[in-house]
């Protein structure tokens, strides 16, 4: 769209101008506008209509709009169609945004442009006074409209008169105009030819119109007559579209060896007439003719061993491409001398930094070999005293020549073929088997520091990963030390990774195992630091080398040795393995039941409503004062029912003594009928039998009414000494119910001063030698003592059985849930302070516990692997391995220098991280076998 809009807008930007531009003008924007069921995306279509000119041009060009659809792919069958809906889409949505963005005028009102059809253009200068709106099929588009796109045969023609000829004149086949078929008659198109035609007999036969009978005029059908225009479409099937051949033109150009042997023949024919006969050659072979010659694998091998510049450089190009392409089947194998070719290439680098040519040599007596020659059959031990004299070629601000360049490149080609072709097991194996290979490791890393040299390095790393596992590697092998010396300097993060996977493979094909001795202490520290890293794949590659490492009792007590001396502390690496055996845990919880629920008890009484709920409710008219006395009274449940004159008794009971001659009570009928409006799920039943019994279902007694607005109200449950009944009385608010407790049940009274008279009452009993105590549903509290002398510490006392029905209630339910016994405790005579009528009326929840889950990952059979793993291996190693290192210290000629015993030992190391291991060992599934045998080791080791 840049270059059509002023300025260049992208996709989201014009969609948003364009909503905001419609919703502005009032107008609908269909945004997922549909032609021929494809979706035309509307800023495609702007910007292809814009760069033709806007719609204006688009419109006065013939078949512009077709032109237009191609670029949508609408279809090659009814274009005309598809370019006027393609064309009315533009209209709607597109017209009166263009002329305001791109023309800078303001578009026609809505009611003479979107509202009408899109026939017709020049929408830049229409305007109320000059636009005529279209009258039905008579209007006929301006002559800038094309097609909708320029198509002739669209436009609706202006009616114009047209003269009858009667049948038989002759004159319509002349003028070949149509007569207008007659109202309510199917239109039949004459089917006859234009052309005349001479008969013998002279006459001309004028077309005759059909004449159809009476009977069948309903049950005519054009489709069925095959003289009928309708037959015709209905029975049509468009022209197979046979593919157009095309021969090419032969030209010298596109055929140059069917000309070079035209003209030969020429030239042998000419030379025959003239006798000169030319030699024959049938049946020799000629040079470079007749013999295919190697394959590409065969060749670059040669040319690789050929000491050619030219030819290896060819070689060692084609061998990568080789090697990154075919690597899985290339091996080396399959072609003796392809391995010692390259490594014989790759030990060039030395003579690019270093004055030497290095040459490999498989005699057996090297004794008087020069520094220059490498062992071939067995490895050169001293290769690094070797490369510590040799004399490095000094270059001036490291700014090298083209030949020198060009001489690395190759180099770094063939190491890179090598490294290529060892992710093969099979070549790997192979190459194993190649001492000059691991001198050619060494050389490499222990090149000097330049830049140019980091590539070939980090391809001698790559090697060296994948053939350590076939090597035994001793502390003084030469590529060993160069390995831990790179590790050591842990400057390039890559190739750290790379060195310690090398190093923790090591023979680990083999049946020998990989003691790693010699490592150095400055080494562990680096890596002890490096678990403490957010890096997963560098903490991972850290602790493999830790399980390989503290496998050996040997390296433990190196280790053990180093923490006495103060050189090296185990509680840092310890508990940092600790943290990781919940590496990237997932949290999860599981449930289990507790305490079961236990449901309300449903009551078997209606409830007495308290004086003050009574004068709430009398303050209505009937029937809304039996609603209320209803919703105050009973609750909904579909299990319930009760009968209908035990309702009506319980309300004429209450209201009788109350209700007057201006406020009588509701009739029977009409008070039942009332209760199916108070309550929608409750409904009159009768219940069939000897003793037909009639009964409301779906409602039942509250445990304590509830008043006009909602509030419930609280029961005393104060049980009388005497009889042992409930009090039973009903409170709404908790200063009302204490106060009704201490003044009727504890009996306690106010001075004149409107205080409570404790002081007097505590003196007066003990005088009397009474006691106070709390008889609040089974509370037991006072029980022990067989009551208190204090009432005040009673009345205290007796306000924690008050319900809590203030605004925070909710919140500090949340907060305040004491633990309730399960239902084998509540029982009579159970030394508890929550009573079985207590359940009863408020019911208990069920309790669970929820117990957390923090499982790390595991594989397809849901064993565990990662970093938490790892971790706990390298655990049980030093759990084993550590009073076996503590064993060989003690016996070796130099004392161990520590007075701890074995015991103080693992105490010291391993003790304090058992309640952690606990907590694994409870809450991680995948980790618990492997933690609790080392939790059991522990143990052992401490008891023992």
């Amino acid at each position: 769209m840049e270059g059509v809009i002023g300025s260049p807008l992208d996709q989201r930007d014009f969609y948003e101008d364009l909503k905001s531009y419609h919703a502005e003008r009032g107008t609908n924007l269909e945004m997922n506008a549909r032609v021929n069921g494809k979706h035309i995306d509307l800023y495609t279509l702007f910007g292809l209509v814009n760069k033709k000119g806007g719609y204006d041009m688009v419109s006065a060009e013939k078949l512009a709009w077709r032109k237009v659809g191609q670029d949508f792919h609408l279809g090659q069958t009814n274009t005309a169609a598809y370019a006027f809906a393609l064309k009315t889409v533009y209209y709607k949505n597109l017209a009166a945004y263009e002329i305001k963005r791109i023309h800078n005028q303001e578009p026609p009102p809505k009611e003479i442009l979107e509202d009408i059809s899109a026939k017709g253009g020049d929408l830049l200068s229409r305007t109320l006074e000059n636009f005529r709106p279209p009258q039905s099929r008579d209007y006929a588009g301006n002559g800038n409209d094309s097609d909708g796109s320029g198509d002739e045969d669209r436009r609706t023609p202006k009616e114009e008169k047209m003269d009858i000829d009667e049948p038989g004149s002759g004159g319509r086949v002349t003028r070949g105009l149509r007569q207008a078929p007659p109202q309510r008659q199917l239109f039949q198109p004459d089917i006859s030819s234009s052309r005349q035609i001479r008969h013998t007999s002279g006459n001309v036969h004028s077309p005759q119109p059909l004449v159809q009978s009476s009977n069948n005029a309903y049950n005519y059908n054009p489709s069925s007559n095959p003289n009928s225009s309708s037959f015709s479409i209905a029975n049509y099937e468009p022209r197979i579209q046979v593919p157009l051949t095309l021969r090419p033109v032969l030209t010298p150009g596109n055929n140059p060896a069917m000309f070079r042997e035209k003209l030969k023949k020429i030239k042998e024919a000419q030379a025959a007439k003239l006798g000169k006969v030319p030699p024959s050659y049938k049946g020799m072979m000629l040079p470079g003719t007749g013999f295919d010659g190697p394959n590409i694998y065969v060749r670059t091998l040669l040319a690789l061993r050929s000491s050619i510049p030219g030819e290896q450089d060819y070689a060692l190009h084609h061998l990568v491409k080789i090697s990154h392409e075919r690597g899985d089947k290339y091996k080396f194998e399959a072609f003796p001398g392809l391995a010692e070719g390259l490594i014989e290439k790759a030990l060039e680098v030395s003579s690019l930094f270093y004055d030497v040519k290095w040459v490999i040599s498989y005699s057996d007596d090297l004794s008087t070999c020069d520094v220059n020659v490498l062992d071939g059959m067995n490895g050169t031990h001293d290769l690094l005293k070797r490369i510590s004299e040799l004399r490095q070629i000094s270059s001036q601000d490291e700014v090298e020549t083209e030949e020198h360049n060009r001489k690395l490149s190759k180099v770094n080609e063939a190491g890179l073929v090598i490294r290529n072709m060892s992710m093969l097991e099979d070549n790997a194996k192979y190459l194993s088997d190649q001492y000059p290979l691991r001198d050619f490791l060494t050389i490499a890393l222990k090149l000097p520091r330049h830049v140019a040299l980091v590539e070939l390095k980090h391809y001698a790393l790559d090697i060296a990963e994948q053939l350590t596992k076939y090597w035994s590697l001793d502390a003084s092998d030469p590529l060993y030390l160069s390995l831990l010396e790179y590790l050591n300097d842990g400057m390039d993060r890559g190739a750290t990774l790379t060195t310690l996977r090398a190093i923790s493979r090591i023979s680990m094909n083999l049946e020998e195992s990989n003691r790693l001795q010699g490592i150095p202490l400055s080494a562990i520290r680096q890596l002890c630091e490096w678990t403490l890293l957010d890096d997963e794949e560098l903490v991972a590659a850290c602790l493999d080398f830790f399980y390989q490492f503290t496998a050996m009792s040997e390296n433990v007590a190196f280790l053990l040795t180093c923490t006495a001396a103060g050189n090296f502390s185990f509680h840092p690496l310890i508990s940092q393995l600790v943290r990781l055996l919940l590496h990237n845990s997932q949290e999860s919880s599981s449930k289990r039941i507790v305490s079961p629920a236990m449901p309300i008890k449903p009551a078997t009484e209606i409830p007495i409503l308290p004086n003050d709920l009574i004068e709430q409710i009398m303050k209505y008219n009937e029937p809304d004062r039996s609603s209320h006395w209803l919703r105050a009274c009973f609750e909904e449940d579909p299990e319930s029912d009760i009968t209908q004159i035990a309702l009506w008794q319980a309300y004429q009971g209450r209201f009788t003594r109350l209700s007057t001659v201006q406020n009588p009570l509701l009739a029977a009928a009409e008070f039942i009928k009332n209760v199916s409006t108070t309550f929608p799920t409750a409904n009159a039943q009768v219940i069939s039998g000897v003793n037909p019994r009639f009964i409301i279902k779906g409602i039942r007694p509250r445990h304590a009414p509830m008043d006009t607005k909602g509030r419930v109200h609280s029961r005393c449950l104060w049980r009388r000494p005497e009889d042992g009944r409930t009090c039973g009385d009903f409170y709404l608010k908790a200063g009302e119910m204490w106060e009704h407790l201490i003044t009727l049940h504890v009996g306690l009274s106010k001075n004149e001063e409107s205080r409570w008279n404790f002081v007097e009452m505590k003196t007066a009993a003990a005088l009397n030698g009474q006691k106070f105590n709390c008889h609040w549903a089974s509370c037991q509290h006072f029980s022990a003592n067989g009551g208190s002398d204090d009432p005040y510490e009673v009345g205290m006392h007796i306000k924690m059985h008050l319900p809590d029905i203030s605004a925070m209630a909710g919140h500090r339910a949340k907060f305040n849930k004491p633990g309730l016994p399960d239902r084998a405790s509540i029982s009579l005579g159970s030394d508890t302070s929550i009573s079985s009528e207590c359940v009863n009326l408020h019911g208990r929840p069920a309790v669970y516990e929820y117990f957390p889950w923090y499982n790390t990952a595991v594989d397809e059979r849901g064993d565990a692997v990662g970093l938490p793993l790892t971790s706990v291996l390298v655990l049980k190693n030093l759990s084993r391995n550590i009073p076996k290192a503590l064993d060989i210290l003690e016996d070796s000629s130099d004392r161990f220098t520590g007075t701890a015993s074995k015991k103080e030992w693992m105490e010291r190391l391993l003790g304090p991280i058992r309640p952690r291991l606990a907590f694994v060992l409870a809450h991680n599934r995948p980790l618990a076998g492997y933690v609790s045998d080392l939790i059991t080791a522990i143990k052992n080791n401490l008891e023992g």
